[in-house]
């Protein structure tokens, strides 16, 4: 069986401010920008990983979707519940500073974690969590 991932979705309240988090401080390529129905689809992803893409989405993607499912969901970004993503990266202290170079909010400064990688956390513009992870050697 030839199963790969093909894309993850990340919820965002402003595609403007995703888009320059996950671009000009992650470095990510804008892959498509879509908007349908009042909302707004993002697709970046890394040059290096061709066939992968992170969607970044509306919280609620459903246009028939109700105030309250709306408004839960708002509430459930804002406080940074809904769950992102894990990058690895070859070096994590390097990424870690050039990742609060551009502002973002700072979770988890670099640690070794007892399960073999080297790691570091940030929120997105949304309050997403956002993991870096460097395999350690050894």
């Amino acid at each position: 069986m030839d199963i790969k991932l093909s894309q993850c979705f990340i919820a965002v309240d402003d595609h403007d401010k995703a888009l320059a988090f996950y671009r000009d401080a992650l470095g990510l390529e804008v892959r498509n920008d879509v908007s349908f129905e009042g909302m707004r689809w993002v697709t970046v992803g890394s040059p290096e990983q061709p066939g992968v893409e992170i969607v970044l989405e509306p919280p609620v993607a459903d246009p028939n979707a109700s105030d309250a499912d709306r408004q839960a969901m708002a509430e459930l970004l804002a406080k940074g519940l809904l769950r992102g993503v894990i990058f690895s990266t070859e070096d994590c202290d390097a990424t870690f500073e050039r990742v609060r170079a551009s502002g973002a909010e700072v979770l988890q400064e670099p640690v070794d974690q007892p399960y073999g990688v080297r790691d570091c956390a940030f929120r997105d513009p949304a309050g997403n969590m956002l993991r870096f992870t460097q395999r350690r050697s050894g």
